[in-house]
């Protein structure tokens, strides 16, 4: 965590907790750094996401000028896959290394089966995106089986650090017997990790893609061949880090999975796991729940009286930084700086809390300092290093915009907890009610056109007849005088601000 002062980031010590609630409809896990919420999870059990999930999966339809396909793995919504996510394999099973590009259609057909694996869950009316760039995860490496490939995570940057731990991936693949057998990644977890933890690694995944593959042979329909480790598995194996002191979950069964799995696979960590069992939800711990329906809102205070305004649309997120009511006790220059400073800590986190992802646009307050900018480019940067998710983002534009991807594998928070409203239809706003009584004067000037009937009735809500007989009466008058008709009205309850009808009697 860090905090600001003077115009720079303080560090302090980190420290991090793990909680996770278990019921019956859901699985929810909360990152808490140093008492704040940094990330929140998820899974509902009647709509489980499907991100890591292998299929054997049938093409139904290729699509030339996408350069992509359509395919069925059976569920509600065909998947896509496009041709940069499609290898070809050779006769012992691993993928060719050839550089050159294929269309589509020469690398599928209509009918024909495909092993494929989820990378991005449904989101909104998009079906899942699919790779045929089979990944396995353990705690210390993600194996490639397909692959000949073997990496290390861009995180690890120290280049001493990261020559020996591939030497002791080599060590250990050759002790293994298994070298030419399949790629591996090394992961930032393993920055501490032992020959014996790769070792160990690399048998549970050997293990694990030979059930697979042996899965994928017998069968010669669509079918799910492996499915990814529950939510809190999942959290065990990718957020443990010498930072987390303790986890807390409140389920027994789910207690007993976590232990068991950080004994197998990491019993040298040493992290307090406890039930927790007090009458108090767990999520009440730390605020979280409030946390979260502030998390669903568009505004977001800042401490120094500033805020953050976050739009999220199908193309892209905008958050837009406010000093509101924060003056400062320096000058002009000062008082933007140190608001765009808590701002890209506050953005930082907002980005993990929110998960959001895709195309992101972000507006400080225009900053002429040159040096200025860079103090916030640099705290940007800095607070987006904790994020799982991949991010790469540009530098400060004249405009003062920063243009920025993160990673998006599953849906946001927003996307999980909320629905489109059915009002406004996902706009965020309405005609105003002045809007709607112009539409149903030229509804009615329309309507008298063809019929000769003396009296028409307009049903609309509470709030639009409100404003005709009073606001808007005079024009009512003059109209009634032009046609030559009485309007009666009626209010509807049921009917929203939008919605009128305008009826012959």
């Amino acid at each position: 965590m860090a905090s600001l002062l003077g115009g720079q980031l303080k560090a302090y010590p980190v420290s991090e907790e793990i909680l996770i609630n278990v019921t019956l409809m859901e699985t929810r896990v909360a990152l808490i750094e140093n008492g704040l919420l940094q990330e929140v999870f998820i899974e509902r059990h009647n709509k489980r996401g499907h991100v890591g999930d292998v299929f054997k999966g049938k093409v139904v339809r290729v699509m030339p000028g996408m350069e992509a396909a359509f395919v069925d793995i059976g569920l509600d919504k065909a998947a896509f896959i496009h041709s940069s996510d499609i290898s070809k394999i050779d006769a012992e099973g691993f993928e060719l290394r050839n550089d050159e590009h294929k269309n589509v259609d020469e690398l599928l057909r209509e009918g024909q089966l495909l092993v494929v694996q989820v990378a991005k869950d449904a989101i909104g009316t998009k079906g899942a995106r699919l790779t045929t760039h089979i990944t396995l995860p353990s705690r210390n490496l993600v194996h490639l089986p397909r692959s000949q490939h073997l990496g290390i995570s861009r995180r690890l940057i120290d280049e001493e650090q990261s020559e020996h731990l591939f030497a002791q991936l080599n060590k250990s693949l050759a002790e293994e017997g298994v070298e030419g057998q399949g790629g591996f990644i090394i992961r930032t977890a393993a920055v501490a990790a032992s020959k014996k933890e790769f070792k160990e690694d690399i048998r549970f995944l050997k293990r694990l893609w030979n059930k697979i593959d042996g899965r994928i042979s017998e069968s010669d329909e669509v079918k799910k061949v492996y499915r990814e480790a529950s939510l809190y598995i999942r959290t065990v194996r990718d957020l443990i880090t010498p930072q987390v002191r303790k986890i807390q979950v409140d389920n027994q069964t789910s207690y007993d999975e976590i232990n068991q799995f950080l004994e197998d696979f990491i019993p040298e960590l040493e992290v307090s796991v406890e039930i927790y069992e007090d009458d108090r939800p767990i999520f009440d711990l730390y605020a979280i729940e409030d946390e979260i329906n502030k998390a669903l809102g568009r505004q977001v205070k800042l401490k120094s009286g500033g805020d953050l305004i976050i739009d999220q649309t199908e193309a892209m997120t905008t958050i837009d930084v406010n000093t509101g009511s924060y003056l400062g006790s320096r000058n002009h220059a000062e008082t933007i700086l140190k608001t765009n400073l808590e701002a890209a800590v506050a953005i930082a986190r907002q980005l993990r809390v929110r998960n959001l992802g895709g195309m992101i646009i972000v507006d400080f307050i225009d900053m002429l300092d040159l040096d200025h900018q860079r103090q916030v480019q640099r705290a940007f940067t800095k607070a987006l290093e904790k994020d799982q998710a991949r991010a790469k983002i540009t530098s400060i534009s004249e405009l003062g915009l920063i243009e920025m991807t993160r990673k998006r594998t599953r849906e946001s928070l927003g996307q999980i907890l909320n629905s489109p409203c059915p009002v406004c239809f996902g706009r965020g706003t309405l005609k105003s009610a002045e809007t709607v009584c112009y539409e149903i004067f030229r509804e009615i000037l329309h309507i008298i056109r063809a019929h000769a009937n003396e009296v028409l009735l307009v049903t609309a809500s509470q709030i639009v007849v409100d404003r005709l007989l009073d606001e808007e009466s005079d024009i009512l008058s003059e109209l009634e005088r032009l046609i030559g008709k009485t309007v009666k009205f009626e209010v509807e309850p049921m009917y929203t601000q939008e919605e009128f009808d305008v009826v012959l009697c």
